[in-house]
Order: structure tokens, then sequence, then C-alpha cells
């Protein structure tokens, strides 16, 4: 130890280190459903092939003409090619004319 005096207080380093990723801003929310196309996106866990189904049906009845693009198209959420997957959906979003997406995941 040096010979200064410390008085009780030392010097310390924050172990984190400082932040990779910036927060971005949401995407604005759709006004109306109304002629929109809906992706579902899903984790393959926890019966999403039965919610998914339902929301349609139901959201079909309130806003007739809204297109749903079904969960099957992007593949799983969850699983050893998950980045793949998660990373591919802007251009398959793109391609496919997607609006907004209902994303669901497992209990």
């Amino acid at each position: 130890m040096s010979g200064r005096e410390n008085d009780g207080h030392y010097e310390v380093y924050w172990p984190r280190s400082p932040r990779q990723v910036r927060t971005k801003p949401l995407a604005p929310r759709l006004k109306s459903f109304d002629g929109k196309t809906i992706a579902f996106v899903w984790n393959y866990l926890y019966r999403g092939e039965e919610i998914f189904a339902w929301m349609e049906k139901e959201l079909k009845s309130r806003f007739k003409d809204m297109k749903f693009v079904s969960w099957k198209e992007f593949g799983s959420t969850h699983g050893h090619d998950e980045r793949e997957v998660v990373a591919a959906l802007p251009a398959r979003f793109k391609e496919l004319g997607v609006d907004a997406a209902i994303a669901a995941v497992g209990a």
C-alpha cells in the first residue's frame, strides 16, 4: 500500500462495459387495422397454433379486410437457428407486405 492516506475511500471501477446497443424508438402504432396485413410470429412453444387460429377468427370478425401471414412462413423464433430467423424477419415482412406483427411466446 502506498504511503498516502485514503481516509477510508478507495477508487473503484464499474465492472460492466459501456452499453453496446443504443435504444431505438418504437415504430408508430397503426391508426387502424382496416386493410392491414398482420404477421403471426411464434417460438413453437405452448399452443400457438391454437391461439393464432382463435386470434385470426376474432380479428377477422371485427376487421373484414384484414389479412394474415401465418407463423409457418417464418420459422421458430426459438431454437438452434433463432438468430437467423429473427434477423430475416424485416426482409420477409417487407416481401410479404406485413404492416404489423403479433409475436407469441410459450409459457
